[in-house]
């Protein structure tokens, strides 16, 4: 047996209030209850005219709030963020607009861009307001940081592409290194190397013809697209402290120094920091251990081919500066070249008569080059660090942290993908998604906080097992006194 439904109840006049339609224990409630978000009049201001005339803008809380909701639940666009606000009475309630209110067109948060706020840092002091609030809370634990970079897909066709020559980037730490290079080059009786501008190294790369800002990611054999890399910083609970945005073909190493740069003012709290194998190299592993911390990485496979010797096998001879193979033969110092490695060659002649000869080289001359970097000290404290348990351990956090946070940021808030073009959009895109997750779990913590129970002093906790036990002493004494 069933009721049929009367649909006369649809037509039917309520008198309902908007804040009662919204569920009490709704994700925008506890959003609207963390953060104050009247700090964006003052970001704003300056950037809309105070004259009288006209039309009216649309509030500018009410603005970002409409970006927030396509930010915090994926929306895809702002068209279809609009349509979802239109019908969704939880929605409205957040931007405060009442039910029967007409929302802002899709294009106004575009035309508001492209006249006040582009070129502006206005979004990431947004991002910034929030992370503060979480401190300001006691959320963020920086006393390990996570970094590590991922992928976003270009809106670009795969296709369409051109081999173009550029010249090759500069490494910020190439003047310090130039200095190590010619100071080892001299304790060797060496000539420095030469200086003057370099000649462009004439790089052939693929460049997009629909989103030339992007680049080339290759992964593996089979996958290659045109995308962007968010190179990113969290901390122990999962707050995003900081990133850099670049083209998809700009490894790693190469985007470190930029995120690590903006976490300075985390060098108080900060003792440790977890990197991928992708950035396991001499300069940053200098980077970090000269600022005082600790580099936590993985071990790291030798990149030699398939039945020859691994590099650990040559062994380093520190009072003579040469290396002894394995037929425990010297590879005497040669020189040190321009990218920093210390170059230990071979006898020919001994080598010639081998028997290992096949396990060692496959040179044509039969001389055996090993190579060590003026910064491999770094490295080697590095690898001393990665046996010690509590750094190791930090290491494995990474799953539940900064990989943790790439999956909910293309899962759940769609930055998988990018349906704009340039590299300015896609800063905006991940600064938003950011900012977003930093509020959704902001809101998530203060309202667990909330709900927890006053913590007992123990003092109090004392005073009460005393009581306790003086009840307890007390039934028991009238007990006695009664069967006596």
């Amino acid at each position: 047996m069933y009721e049929k439904k009367n649909r006369q109840s649809q037509k039917q006049i309520q008198f309902v209030a908007l804040d009662d339609l919204v569920p009490k224990d709704h994700i925008l409630r506890a959003i609207d209850e963390a953060i104050d978000f009247s700090f964006i009049y003052d970001e704003v201001e300056g950037m809309y005219s105070t004259s009288q005339k006209g039309n009216l803008g649309v509030d500018p809380v009410s603005l970002f709030k409409i970006v927030f909701i396509q930010y915090l639940f994926g929306i895809r666009s702002m068209r279809q963020t609009i349509r979802e606000i239109d019908v969704n009475v939880a929605y409205r309630w957040f931007i405060g607009y009442g039910l029967m209110e007409s929302v802002p067109h899709f294009t106004t948060f575009g035309k508001n861009y492209k006249r006040r706020f582009e070129g502006t840092d206005i979004f990431e002091r947004v991002f910034y307001r929030i992370l503060d609030e979480a401190q300001k809370a006691g959320f963020v634990d920086t006393s390990a940081i996570f970094i590590d970079g991922t992928h976003i897909k270009a809106n670009a066709n795969r296709n369409k592409k051109e081999r173009v020559k550029v010249d090759q980037t500069i490494k910020n730490y190439q003047q310090e290194l130039e200095k190590e290079i010619d100071a080892d080059r001299k304790k060797h009786g060496k000539k420095p190397t030469k200086k003057g501008p370099k000649p462009p190294s004439g790089k052939s790369i693929c460049k997009s013809k629909t989103d030339p800002e992007s680049g080339l990611f290759v992964k593996g054999e089979h996958e290659r697209c045109f995308a962007y890399v968010a190179n990113t910083a969290c901390d122990k609970n999962n707050f995003i402290l900081d990133f850099v945005v670049g083209a998809g073909n700009i490894h790693d190493s190469q985007m470190f120094h930029g995120v690590y740069k903006k976490l300075d003012k985390y060098n108080d709290t900060n003792e440790v920091v977890a990197l991928d194998a992708g950035y396991k190299t001499p300069a940053i592993m200098r980077e970090i251990i000269k600022n005082g911390k600790i580099p936590s990485v993985p071990y790291k496979r030798p990149m030699t081919k398939q039945g020859f010797f691994r590099k650990y096998e040559y062994v380093y001879d520190e009072y003579y500066d040469c290396m002894i193979c394995p037929a425990n033969q010297v590879l005497k110092y040669s020189t040190t070249n321009k990218e920093g490695y210390r170059e230990y060659k071979s006898d020919a002649k001994t080598c010639k008569n081998c028997s290992l000869l096949s396990q060692c080289t496959n040179s044509k001359n039969c001389v055996k080059v090993i190579t060590s970097h003026v910064w491999s000290k770094y490295m080697e404290l590095a690898e001393e660090y990665r046996y010690v348990p509590k750094y190791r351990d930090i290491y494995k956090l990474r799953s539940q942290t900064i990989e943790r946070v790439f999956a909910d940021a293309k899962e759940k808030h769609a930055m998988r993908y990018t349906r704009m073009s340039g590299l300015e959009k896609i800063k905006l895109q991940v600064t938003l998604t950011f900012a977003c997750m930093n509020l959704k779990k902001l809101a998530m913590w203060k309202k667990k906080k909330r709900k927890l129970p006053p913590a007992v002093s123990s003092s109090l906790t004392f005073l009460m097992k005393k009581f306790i036990l003086r009840l307890n002493f007390v039934d028991k004494y009238d007990e006695s006194t009664c069967c006596g």
